[in-house]
């Protein structure tokens, strides 16, 4: 790449790259390629390189998540947390189509905190779930989800087979649950968190702790959920 109009040429990258994602030719949440691929695509060394991704960056048009790589920015999406908080629902609602997989299911014993919030004794079983969503194939939150161990047995493998949570509890009989109360806060990313998550370690996520429960009031489930927090606002509705 020559330089002209008295652009710097890693100005000039920048701008290309910018004309791209304006065009949709670089969707949200695609992957940039990497420093040493925009090196050689352009002829340029890597220094030169690097400083275009960092202007798109400093723009807040690409987050770059370290050890994985530089992703275009998605715009955010509105997120409703409403008695029934379904996650499908709201990424459909801002037209985007939902994912998600189980990473990890165990049958755990309660501490204080969530036997008290689940009305169950301190030592009981609880079935632990959990899972990493997303929107067009984007990380958006990691959940880490607990139910009474006596009342779902087996649960893991009822949401294996039916890739939701709610038509996994209809088979215990519970056709509807709702939101009783969430507890919103922040904090940094652990380097676990930002790794699924695909952000730079010690990001921002917004944290949502939840307790639903099913018509006649029993408590269902307890659960922190993880939000990327570039990528989300809440919206607590009644």
């Amino acid at each position: 790449m020559e330089r002209r109009g008295g652009l710097a040429i890693w100005r000039q990258i920048a701008q290309e790259l910018e004309a791209q994602i304006d065009a949709g030719a670089l969707r949200p949440g695609a992957q940039l390629p990497t420093e040493a691929a925009l090196a050689q695509r352009y002829g340029v060394n890597r220094h030169t390189a690097r400083r275009a991704v960092a202007d798109l960056e400093d723009r807040g048009l690409v987050t770059v998540a370290q050890g994985r790589g530089t992703f275009v920015c998605t715009e955010l999406i509105d997120y409703r947390l409403s008695r029934r908080t379904r996650f499908s629902e709201n990424i459909r609602r801002n037209k985007q189509t939902p994912g998600g997989k189980l990473l990890a299911a165990a049958v755990v014993q309660a501490d204080r905190a969530i036997a008290e919030r689940l009305q169950i004794p301190i030592g009981a079983n609880v079935q632990r779930l959990d899972s990493l969503r997303t929107a067009d194939g984007v990380p958006i939150n990691l959940s880490h989800q607990h139910f009474p161990g006596d009342r779902f047995p087996g649960l893991a493998d009822a949401v294996e087979r039916h890739g939701a949570i709610t038509p996994a509890l209809a088979e215990y009989g519970v056709g509807d649950y709702t939101r009783r109360e969430t507890r919103l806060s922040a904090r940094p990313a652990s380097r676990r968190e930002a790794r699924l998550l695909a952000l730079a370690e010690g990001a921002p996520v917004l944290v949502a702790e939840n307790l639903n429960v099913d018509p006649d009031g029993r408590p269902v489930e307890v659960s922190q959920t993880l939000y990327a927090a570039d990528r989300v606002q809440l919206t607590v509705e009644p």
